[in-house]
This record gives structure tokens, C-alpha cells and sequence, in this order.
């Protein structure tokens, strides 16, 4: 068993094209030993976002704190916590937070 605080995984820049003020933990995956999903940690500053894409696997997010808004195809849902999000394969989407405050979201996504 793993346990461990969102502060004790190192985050990371996003730094794929398109994405701006965004940063990563992933706090399960391979090197955990999970065979089947990764857990990410998503925070996205004021106004940042990631890149709008599509890719073959689904997602599953979870919003923890902050406001924003999630693209998909052509229409954008608010975000707020509490709210859960299902992206299925090859969807195109983008998640954005609003520009008064950050948002937060766990992102889990099949290990490929």
C-alpha cells in the first residue's frame, strides 16, 4: 500500500503545446506499481489551461477546489468542486481555469 500528501510528490510543468500556467503530480502510476491507471494532480493557475486535444483513452476527472470551465467538442461546462467529468476516447477537450482563482482536479487516465 501507498499513502502519501500532495505535497510530497513533486509537481511538474505542463509543457505541452497549448497549455499555459498549468502544473502536474502524478501521485500513482508504474512506478507504484498501479498496473491498470495513473492519479494525477492537476492545479491550473488563474486563468491558465491545458492544451485542447484529443487522444485514445478516456479521462476521469474529479474538481477538488477552485472554479473554471472544461471544453469539449463544442460546448464548455462550468467547473466547480464537487463536480466529477467523464472525456471519453478521442474527445476533443481542454480544461481552463477561471481568472480570479486556480482550479485543482484529480485526473485518472488508463495506464497504456
Amino acid at each position: 500500500m501507498i499513502v502519501r500528501r500532495t505535497e510530497e510528490v513533486k509537481a511538474e510543468d505542463v509543457r505541452d503545446a497549448g497549455a499555459s500556467g498549468a502544473r502536474i503530480r502524478v501521485m500513482i502510476g508504474e512506478p507504484e506499481g498501479a498496473p491498470h491507471f495513473i492519479l494525477r494532480h492537476f492545479q491550473l493557475e488563474p486563468g491558465g489551461f491545458t492544451p485542447r486535444h484529443s487522444h485514445p483513452w478516456e479521462h476521469e476527472v474529479y474538481v477538488l477546489a477552485g472554479k473554471g470551465a472544461v471544453l469539449g467538442g463544442d460546448r464548455e461546462d462550468k467547473l466547480e468542486p464537487g463536480k466529477a467529468v467523464f472525456i471519453p476516447p478521442d474527445e476533443e477537450h481542454q480544461f481552463r481555469a477561471a481568472t480570479d482563482n486556480p482550479l485543482t482536479f484529480l485526473c485518472i487516465i488508463p495506464r497504456r
